[in-house]
């Protein structure tokens, strides 16, 4: 639907999409066989090197460039307003700078394109910690404001609030805030496995809580979608 969109605004051509830290293809390559123009940003030349090995064994190197670096010198590297999507999946969880981040990724979304972010939840991190029996390390998670324990790599984690406000203030329209694995992440995969029938209904149940808050803000991961008006300020 994104896509679709996109290609209408660009006269029927490709779909310029920028997915920062996601060097190693996951998204990137299924999206430049389905025809879009990507450009992938991430600090890892390991991660990158991944990234042009699939692309080749996809057939797909000529609609993929794969630039070395991060959100601190992502105007450096594409122009302003170039993507129709920006893809930023655990991306923010680890920049120094969390509002200036976000600053770039929504000044490098085109005018009328979305910004895509993934997060890891604080709420779901607690409950997680708590569901494997370490209490204490649970509690310390409640209270701290990052929502990180200090051994973590990660730097943060947020809630529904947070990341809402940080799109906002970077003048983002937020269309869409939902939880990503708010059920499926505490079944175990015995039980989702069991029949077809079950994990259809497994499915449904995660696709509700999904946008269904509480539920929603307790969920393992945070997925927002947010546009950049299409008249640019």
């Amino acid at each position: 639907m994104e896509l679709a969109a996109a290609r209408r605004r660009r006269g029927g051509g490709q779909p310029a999409v920028l997915d920062v830290g996601g060097g190693s293809g996951m998204w990137a390559v299924p999206l430049a066989v389905a025809g879009c123009s990507v450009t992938v940003v991430d600090p890892s030349p390991d991660a990158l090197a991944v990234l042009r090995r699939r692309a080749q064994d996809a057939a797909c190197s000529d609609r993929i460039v794969a630039l070395q670096g991060d959100t601190d010198v992502l105007a450096d590297l594409v122009p302003a307003a170039s993507a129709d999507v920006v893809l930023a999946h655990g991306v923010l969880e680890v920049v120094d700078d969390l509002p200036a981040s976000v600053g770039a990724l929504a000044r490098a979304t085109a005018a009328g394109g979305a910004l895509s972010v993934l997060v890891a939840n604080r709420f779901g991190a607690v409950l997680a910690w708590a569901a494997a029996g370490h209490v204490d390390e649970a509690r310390q998670l409640l209270d701290s404001p990052t929502g990180r324990l200090p051994h973590e790599v990660v730097q943060r984690r947020l809630d529904t609030e947070r990341l809402t406000s940080l799109l906002l203030d970077a003048g983002l329209a937020v269309e869409l805030v939902q939880g990503d694995g708010v059920v499926t992440d505490l079944v175990l995969g015995s039980v989702a496995d069991a029949t077809p029938e079950g994990n259809e209904a497994l499915a449904e149940l995660e696709r509700i809580a999904a946008v269904t808050p509480p539920l929603r803000d307790v969920a393992a991961r945070l997925h927002a979608l947010a546009r950049r008006s299409p008249a640019l300020g």
